[in-house]
């Protein structure tokens, strides 16, 4: 009797779904979305508690940015504040200090995507190399901390060490060097930020890519080092391949985000730099929105901040798709 190959995974999804075979010869024609939902039903079910709680916190909010198009007043609501188009827009938009905002927010924003991003690949990238698995997992332990900390409690920490009567001015005194306080330089806001997003979640960022790591399969570093491949090559061609499309994603989830960076962060040291380095859309919405109860502008700017959040995913995601990755989601599989 002639040995048979095993069914492919495709052609049991097939049969468990109840669809027909295609006729020999010919390509395998697409799923409808009824067919889709009956193959896919029990990782739908799954996926569902966490369904409803975007549906409920996240997707549901969004009808209120109806106010952006309304001269919101808080006891008239919705149904009866008065209708005003673009206004609030236009009003923003002619404010100097929307813009002063908007360059501050891209300012910081660059500059921890570029130099923060890297951190976490590169602390990932340590830990994975450490042998000793004791010795990782208190490494680990270690770095993951800070993230549990509370802003308050950082900002405090740094203006203990950087401030003015802080431990760094008081060395440099000591030194017969001028007395520096970082905490209320405006030039070095920004990488003030970065610092202390990096000591804080630095740690936290590795999780998934030490994950990531773990999927690689060691029979790759094997062929390299029987290929001659050393340290430094192995790096380059196994290693960083092999997380790259996990990279793609956090850099793509990182461009959706890059209008916000860090409300509560910047709030607590804003008034210590000024507000003309210290202001960013977050801070702006709070101050010029809801302290002056200009709701109808705050909206208008927080819809500003979704839609272009919204277009930099979806581009670079697109751009992801040409490069061969999958990116944050894929088409429907044919």
């Amino acid at each position: 009797m002639a040995d048979t190959a095993p069914p492919l995974p495709r052609e049991k999804r097939r049969r468990r779904a109840g669809e027909p075979a295609p006729p020999a010869g010919l390509a395998p024609r697409r799923l409808t979305l009824g067919q889709r939902i009956k193959r896919d039903r029990v990782m739908l079910l799954l996926t569902l508690p966490g369904l409803l709680y975007f549906v409920v916190f996240h997707y549901v909010p969004l009808l209120g940015y109806v106010v952006a198009f309304q001269d919101y007043q808080p006891y008239l609501g919705y149904m009866h504040s008065v209708w005003v188009g673009f206004s609030n827009f236009s009003d923003a938009f002619a404010e100097p200090a929307f813009w002063s905002a908007t360059f501050n927010t891209l300012e910081i924003a660059l500059v921890q995507l570029v130099f923060f991003f890297p951190v976490p690949i590169a602390l990932a990238l340590l830990l994975n190399s450490i042998a000793s698995d004791r010795i990782r997992r208190f490494v680990q332990s270690v770095v993951y901390l800070p993230h549990f900390i509370g802003w308050v409690i950082i900002v405090s920490i740094f203006q203990q060490i950087l401030g003015g009567a802080g431990v760094l001015p008081d060395v440099l005194g000591g030194m017969g060097l001028p007395r520096y306080d970082m905490m209320s330089d405006p030039d070095a806001f920004p990488w003030l930020l970065t610092l202390q997003v990096a000591w804080k979640d630095a740690g936290w960022g590795t999780i998934i890519i030490l994950a990531a790591l773990l999927n690689i399969d060691r029979q790759q570093y094997e062929a390299a080092a029987i290929d001659g491949a050393g340290p430094r090559r192995r790096l380059w061609h196994v290693t960083l391949p092999g997380i790259a499309p996990v990279l793609i994603l956090l850099l793509i989830l990182n461009l959706g985000q890059i209008l916000s960076v860090g409300f509560e962060q910047i709030l607590l040291q804003r008034d210590a730099v000024g507000p003309d380095a210290g202001e960013v859309l977050d801070t702006y919405v709070y101050y010029h929105g809801i302290k002056d109860n200009d709701w109808g502008v705050a909206a208008a700017v927080g819809l500003v901040k979704a839609v272009i959040g919204t277009a930099l995913v979806l581009g670079a995601n697109k751009f992801a798709h040409r490069l061969g990755h999958e990116g944050v989601y894929r088409g429907a599989d044919r």
